[in-house]
């Protein structure tokens, strides 16, 4: 039977690309699965909360910070005494380097504890004061002032839980950054670390060092959790048969493909798609 497909929420937000809401408020927000074009920013003062990225669960249980990329399918499970806020921004207003940190940990490092004090509270309080003015001088700008403040306290929180702050911008963190890039763009026709490595001008075991000292995994495992993340969406939200998604995604032998998912996700594609 064919499954509906996933639903894109485009062209959202209000006030030229931020938005703001209360996640008491959560009842009005979507529980079906679907992707965003935007960041959704959680920031979460207390409670409990359990989303599903990407069809991984994710609880957040008390002060924490997260992140949604633009494109990850995500749905909330659950939620119990939860105070705090969603704040979805446009990705053009992110800056760079906050973008390239969120990116690099997407799928491996989206949420991070914090105290009860942090001062990302603060700024999403200020942020939403601000949202709520719409004749105040200089609203623009204090809005941008308040995304960019918001967005890197977000990211900084991320980058201090990997032990790696000093990594930020040198070398080897942009090597990993044009690295995951390029997985997402190829994946499905290069499927070596050693394809990679060539194109990044430098060796595999180069490549595979600096990957795992920037986000604990070896280069391989990022290449095999694109290909397989692609093939759950499929799966779900796609009537093509597994021959079918096994072409789509590179391999001519559907048999490896099936022996590949299930040896990395304990199940068969039929099993996954139930």
């Amino acid at each position: 039977m064919k499954k509906p497909a996933i639903i894109i929420h485009t062209e959202e937000l209000k006030n030229k690309g931020v938005d703001i809401s209360p996640i008491g408020q959560l009842q009005d927000y979507a529980q079906i699965a679907h992707r965003d074009d935007h960041y959704m920013f959680i920031l979460q003062q207390q409670g409990r909360f359990i989303w599903e990225l990407d069809f991984t669960e994710m609880p957040l249980k008390g002060p924490t910070l997260c992140f949604v990329t633009p494109g990850q399918v995500h749905k909330y499970i659950s939620y119990a005494n939860c105070e705090g806020w969603m704040v979805f921004v446009n990705a053009e207003r992110i800056p760079n380097q906050y973008r390239e940190i969120f990116e690099t940990y997407v799928n491996t490092r989206q949420s991070v504890a914090v105290k009860k004090e942090d001062a990302a509270f603060r700024v999403a309080a200020l942020l939403e004061e601000i949202l709520a003015q719409p004749a105040l001088p200089l609203r623009a700008t204090l809005i941008d002032s308040a995304v960019d403040t918001l967005a890197g306290l977000i990211a900084s929180g991320i980058v201090q839980s990997q032990h790696s702050p000093a990594l930020v911008g040198g070398q080897k963190y942009n090597t990993v950054i044009r690295y995951k890039q390029l997985v997402i763009a190829q994946c499905k026709t290069l499927k070596q670390v050693k394809a990679y490595a060539s194109l990044l001008n430098i060796t595999p075991l180069y490549l595979n060092e600096v990957v795992k000292e920037i986000t604990g995994f070896p280069a391989s495992y990022w290449i095999n959790q694109e290909i397989l993340l692609e093939a759950k969406r499929l799966l779900y939200y796609t009537p093509l048969d597994v021959k079918e998604i096994a072409f789509d995604l590179g391999y001519e032998d559907h048999a490896y493909f099936s022996r590949f998912f299930r040896k990395n996700t304990g199940m068969t594609p039929t099993e996954f798609r139930g």
